[in-house]
């Protein structure tokens, strides 16, 4: 199967919120974005937040949960639900849920994503099997 990216967020990052336990500290990372794309342009709504789970171990897991309003690529307005979590065979693995018809399929297939550093935050890019 082939691999393309469905979706690029630009992740804005705010200031974290933190919290040190006995076995757990937690880290969560409030921010905003943008997606630019071939398949949905849009922006981040309502509260976002990458939530880290870092134990004494150094052992870290991520889940970041957020909603993007905007188009798809048909000029139809939409939402998309990501919430993107880490997952020790392939780094990160995205639960993507959507209004759109167009873009349903993100909800079947197979995905994955990465996450690279950027001025002030990170970007996430969503790449499907197809």
């Amino acid at each position: 199967m082939a691999e393309e990216k469905a979706l690029v967020i630009r992740v804005l990052c705010d200031a974290p919120l933190d919290v040190k336990g006995r076995r757990l500290d937690i880290r969560m990372i409030p921010f905003t974005g943008v997606c630019e794309g071939p398949l949905f342009f849009g922006k981040v709504i309502g509260t976002a937040v990458d939530t880290q789970k870092i134990r004494k171990s150094g052992d870290m897991a991520l889940s970041a949960r957020y909603m993007l309003e905007g188009t798809d690529a048909g000029g139809a307005p939409c939402r998309v639900f990501i919430e993107n979590r880490t997952d020790p065979e392939i780094g990160f693995r995205p639960l993507v849920v959507t209004d759109s018809p167009a873009l349903a399929f993100l909800e079947d297939c197979p995905l994955r994503s990465t996450v690279e550093p950027a001025p002030g935050g990170v970007t996430v890019t969503i790449l499907a099997q197809r």
